[in-house]
């Protein structure tokens, strides 16, 4: 067979023309929306948070869009169901990631979840935000390409154990299934008691079990006077219908993602009379919430529709501030859009917009709070929610 010899110059034209056709494709790319994703729980465990999650999400863009969208593009959000469940997880975040080639996730909540989707989004340089608290997730090697606005569980369970010892706690029982934050909230729970002459024990179980009589008379034997309950809404429905039927006194502690309305509806009144939730609370009272508060159309948003809100308007503001729309251009400033020294606080993606085009140095001031992120995409610090059902109904405490 004949073979045609390749000049030099046939080479570097193939060259030119390969390079032109990835040009043009990037143009084509750069003319059309900037996509983002959502990757939040509208089934499971999270279920009652996800819809308003995702609507916060969905605010946000529609009120950039109706100003003109940023780096003349506008937004475009997909929203993902990632059933509380890391493996239904890993499998809409790839379709996020390689179908519909988005910018950045937010929103992930569950810890499983968010450390199963993590490694995925650093290794495609897509930028992730999440409200999940598990301490490991913050130590994953994510290069920078990872934030969160929930409190780390360190901190939580610094905060568990302060109130059990309020609560007259002095020996406190750390009752939990099997979750990435069990150990980290654990170690805080019981330095804090013990540091106050306090003592605790602990015990995991299986989130699946109809019953957990077994695991209630073991903790019945330690006699605690301060119960902290672990789990999400599911489980902690059984756990609370057992603890009654077994005449446990002690103050019962949980999560305001477990305890909540859907838990009320769930079980008799009394069931649930009494118990303590604790959860980051939002900056009440501040611009940005009364702003959220009045364009969301929902009276007390909960945590994580607050955090999903900041954190959509941080991806906005970061891409903005860095004139370029993708993970790696997000990761780079988001810092300079949320504790820029000396920046105009701005609290929301509009203001944040029109400051960064006035070539201001700006600060993020969200609903959630001072959005002040360590260099391990930690938040810095956090008010938390004190809250009791009383009457059938969940009555603030206190924040602090």
């Amino acid at each position: 067979m004949m073979r045609t010899p390749i000049s030099r110059r046939s080479t570097l034209l193939g060259t030119l023309a390969v390079g032109a056709t990835a040009l043009a494709r990037q143009a084509i790319a750069q003319e059309g929306p900037i996509r983002l994703g959502a990757l939040v729980p509208l089934t499971g465990a999270g279920g009652p948070y996800g819809p308003n999650m995702a609507k916060a999400a969905k605010l946000v863009v529609d009120q950039v869009n109706a100003a003109g969208g940023i780096l003349g593009r506008k937004l475009e959000l997909t929203v993902v169901d990632d059933q509380s469940n890391p493996d239904a997880g890993v499998r809409a975040a790839r379709q996020l990631i390689e179908v519909n080639k988005v910018a950045a996730i937010i929103g992930t909540w569950a810890s499983s979840v968010t450390t199963a989707v993590a490694p995925l989004c650093w290794e495609s340089k897509t930028f992730l935000t999440t409200t999940s608290g598990a301490d490991s997730i913050t130590l994953l090697p994510h290069d920078g390409y990872l934030i969160r606005t929930q409190p780390n569980t360190m901190l939580q369970g610094q905060k568990f154990g302060q109130f059990a010892l309020e609560k007259g706690g002095k020996k406190v029982f750390f009752l939990s299934p099997q979750t990435p934050f069990f150990q980290s909230e654990m170690d805080a729970i019981t330095k804090v008691v013990k540091a106050a002459g306090g003592d605790t024990a602990s015990l995991v179980y299986d989130d699946q079990k109809p019953s957990y009589r077994s695991e209630i008379d073991t903790m019945l034997r330690y006699a605690p006077d301060a119960l902290i309950l672990g789990g999400y809404t599911p489980d902690t429905i059984v756990v609370l219908k057992d603890l009654f039927r077994a005449g446990f006194k002690g103050a019962k502690i949980g999560f305001g993602y477990a305890i909540n309305q859907k838990l009320l509806d769930s079980v008799p009144a009394s069931v649930a009379e009494g118990c303590y939730t604790l959860a980051p609370s939002p900056a009440e009272g501040s611009a940005a919430y009364t702003g959220l508060v009045k364009a969301i159309g929902i009276a007390n948003p909960d945590p994580y529709t607050i955090q999903v809100y900041d954190q959509t308007n941080l991806v906005v503001l970061a891409m903005a501030q860095g004139g370029e729309a993708t993970g790696t251009g997000i990761r780079n400033n988001v810092r300079k859009v949320s504790q820029a020294p000396g920046g105009a606080v701005v609290v929301n993606a509009l203001d944040g917009l029109k400051a960064i085009a006035a070539k201001q140095a700006i600060a993020y001031d969200g609903a959630s709070g001072p959005c002040k992120f360590t260099d391990r995409g930690d938040i810095q610090d956090s008010k938390f929610r004190y809250e009791q059902v009383q009457g059938g109904k969940i009555t603030l405490l206190k924040i602090d």
